[in-house]
């Protein structure tokens, strides 16, 4: 690892204040995220160019929260497709999203490239620089920046930034580079997919098990079908041997009786059960984010949300930091907060795993819990897991149950009329929700922190949505950082989430 040193000066003069490493969709959410907070982020990806491929197909409800939060959502919904529902181990019965207390109670069936190239358009549109064709050779860190040594068309160049993250998949080399262990179990099994044109497509999706083994068919929408298969005959294949389309139909056609008249390969690929989980996502100024910090069998589509949602998680605190408003344990927070997801993720996903065994125990098991998924409660227990609309991140002793949960998109009447909740949120800062009658006091409260905090008065419902609660400060992400009535506790919390009410002079521009 090479080493560097930087003085005041050399400081102050830094054209970025957070490189980000890798151009997917969570690199992407994430540069975007610091952008809108006003940070100078680049973003250095390898690739040429956009991947063809996509391997994850779905957004799910707190995903689209998310983007309804930005303002954005309704780019991906245009170009996706609606499910109301999910699977959970390809299980006969199906994870119902319709009645989940979210604006968006469905799975948005989005091929993954159509989510990387609006997410690249929403960066780009806030100002990111995008260097394609960049590879990452080594990085070394101080007290106060990140070098990176990094080789592109033209040679080498190095680039310092006050922070740097590694959104560049499962085999970072961030995350070699900072030194973290990435510690979980190797692959024991393997599954295959393929997108392919089928001359006998059925007329509507497919899922099957029987001891032949397991498969999932769905529509591309544009000619082409993904099929995934588990193949407990082909399960030991190693990971690396490419797939041939007689592979796929021979495993195809022992499931279904029939091939499908499949023919015209448009990707193939073969996966394994690997699930691994980063030590720490965050050393000093570097953090890991999405693949880089957690890998895990593919199962209910669950890595690409993931990995949107700690962008999210991290991207605001990143940009409080450069602004010199952070407290203390606010970077901190991330791996605090988001590692937590990312062991339960290992868990759901391993065991999605087992329950995809076609043995006849395992045939059995899938039975049983095929019943379980019958009762509401199960359903509801499940599918607040897969669609994340249960994440809570971990409250003090004796703070309202909100706390830590995310806001609903609340129906809000103020005195501009109608509005939701999520509006309040597209600007990415803080949001001080209260009543009409709350308006001197909550003004007075929130008013040496005005740059930063956002103060809604509106009416709205409590019972049910918000447990009676009629004050909320709301963090950028979305996520409850405050509820309460008395408005002479925010003398305390505004403070503690959102910085010192004085902070220094603005920073200097590039160059300056």
């Amino acid at each position: 690892m090479f080493e560097f040193s930087l003085g005041e000066e050399v400081l102050m003069r830094m054209e970025n204040d957070v490189v980000v490493v890798g151009a997917g969709p969570v690199g992407l959410m994430l540069a975007a995220e610091l952008a809108l907070a006003g940070v100078r982020v680049r973003v250095f990806e390898q690739r040429a160019r956009r991947t063809e491929q996509s391997r994850a197909l779905t957004l799910h409800p707190r995903s689209l929260e998310l983007l309804d939060q930005r303002g954005i959502v309704d780019r991906f919904v245009r170009r996706g497709v609606s499910i109301p529902s999910a699977h959970f181990a390809g299980l006969d019965t199906r994870l119902d999203f319709s009645r989940l207390p979210t604006s968006h109670p469905y799975t948005l069936f989005l091929p993954q490239v159509h989510t990387e190239e609006l997410l690249e358009e929403r960066a780009r549109e806030l100002g990111v620089q995008v260097d394609r064709e960049h590879t990452l050779v080594d990085l070394a860190q101080t007290d106060d920046a990140v070098a990176l040594r990094v080789q592109g068309p033209g040679g080498e160049l190095e680039v310092r930034a006050r922070h740097a993250v590694g959104c560049d998949g499962a085999g970072s080399a961030v995350r070699r580079a900072i030194g973290v262990d990435f510690p979980g179990s190797a692959t024991t099994r393997t599954a295959i997919l393929g997108d392919v044109v089928l001359s006998d497509p059925p007329a509507r999706p497919v899922s099957r098990t029987n001891a032949q083994g397991l498969l999932l068919l769905v529509p591309l929408g544009d000619g082409a079908h993904r099929i995934v298969v588990v193949d407990p005959s082909r399960a030991q294949v190693p990971v690396a041997e490419p797939v041939t389309l007689d592979e796929l139909r021979g495993s195809v056609t022992r499931i279904l009786g029939t091939d499908l008249g499949m023919h015209a390969p448009r990707w193939l690929s073969r996966f394994g059960d690997a699930t691994r989980l980063a030590e720490r996502y965050r050393v000093g100024r570097v953090f890991l984010a999405g693949d880089a910090a957690h890998m895990h069998f593919p199962a209910g589509g669950q890595g690409l949300n993931v990995g949107l949602q700690d962008a999210t998680n991290l991207g605001w605190k990143l940009a409080a930091a450069v602004h010199g408003w952070a407290p203390p344990w606010l970077l901190d927070s991330y791996h605090d907060e988001r590692r937590p997801i990312g062991e339960a993720l290992a868990r759901n996903t391993t065991a999605q795993g087992k329950l995809m065994d076609v043995s006849p125990e395992g045939l059995a098991l899938r039975e049983l819990f095929d019943g379980l998924l019958g009762f509401p409660a199960v359903q509801r227990k499940l599918a607040g897991l897969i669609s994340a609309i249960d994440v809570a991140y971990p409250a003090a002793d004796g703070a309202h149950p909100l706390v830590g949960r995310r806001v609903p998109d609340l129906h809000l009447t103020s005195e501009r009329g109608p509005q939701r909740l999520y509006t309040s949120l597209h600007a990415g800062r803080f949001v001080l929700l209260g009543r009409p009658e709350d308006d001197l006091e909550l003004r007075d409260a929130a008013a040496p922190w005005r740059d930063r905090v956002e103060l809604v008065l509106a009416t709205f419902a409590t019972q049910d949505e918000l447990e009676g609660a009629t004050r909320l400060l709301i963090r950028p992400d979305g996520h409850v950082a405050w509820a309460g009535d008395d408005v002479s506790s925010l003398g305390a919390v505004l403070p503690l989430w959102c910085g010192p009410a004085a902070i220094r002079g603005p920073r200097p521009a590039a160059g300056e």
